[in-house]
């Protein structure tokens, strides 16, 4: 049963992260005359090795702003999730009680990806989809909604740092880029090393083949 509810989790995800990719189905695709020229080289986001990489040439046919906006959103997931593995691996925890009526402390959270997940109680999962709808739609006070006149992941609403060189700006926009890919292949590979059941950040148990060392 806790094999199953972690595919179930894994599978989830992946579907829920499909499903964003992917083209509304009650839309027609784009036809901007600018879709292909949005994309070459030195745009944002397009770095070397790969360059413009568009195998299913979709960039012709679908509307990549909101795939650019996806991209970026879930880039910033993943970087929270594998700073929340790499946390949990290093012992770090907050004081005090994650659910106060239930007696659960924050100390009281495994150290692994499904076991700390499954180690927050509902109440505490329904405040956090409540937090991340007010995110997405603008209505927290923290963030404001994406809108066409903003530029892809521009929602800061709160007084955020923002860089009047292009050169820098870009800069640190194709960071964000790179860390989020990374992070995302990062986190999936944290979850595939769990279900096979390894550790998340030290698959192969250490060099030498032991149990693996603390990060502190």
């Amino acid at each position: 049963p806790q094999t199953a509810l972690m595919i179930s989790v894994v599978a989830l995800a992946l579907l829920e992260s499909v499903q964003a990719f992917s083209a509304p189905a009650m839309k027609a695709a784009p036809t901007r005359s600018s879709a292909v020229t949005m994309f070459s080289e030195g745009d944002l986001g397009v770095l070397p090795p790969l360059g413009v990489y568009d195998p299913l040439g979709l960039i012709e046919t679908r509307d990549m702003r909101r795939y650019e906006i996806m991209e970026i959103k879930h880039g910033r997931a993943a970087m929270l999730g594998f700073l929340h593995v790499i946390a949990i691996h290093a012992g770090i925890r907050f004081p005090g009680y994650l659910s106060p009526s239930l007696g659960v402390k924050f100390s009281d959270v495994p150290a692994g990806c499904f076991a700390s997940l499954e180690a927050v109680p509902t109440f505490g999962w329904l405040q956090i989809m409540f937090f991340t709808c007010m995110q997405e739609t603008g209505a927290s006070p923290f963030a404001e909604p994406q809108t066409d006149d903003k530029e892809p992941g521009d929602i800061a609403g709160i007084p955020w740092v923002r860089y009047d060189d292009p050169e820098t700006k870009a800069f640190k926009l194709n960071v964000e880029r790179q860390n989020g890919r990374a992070a995302m292949m990062g986190i999936l590979g944290c979850f595939v090393h769990e279900l096979l059941g390894v550790d998340a950040l030290y698959p192969t148990g250490g060099l030498g083949g032991d149990a693996p060392p603390t990060i502190f």
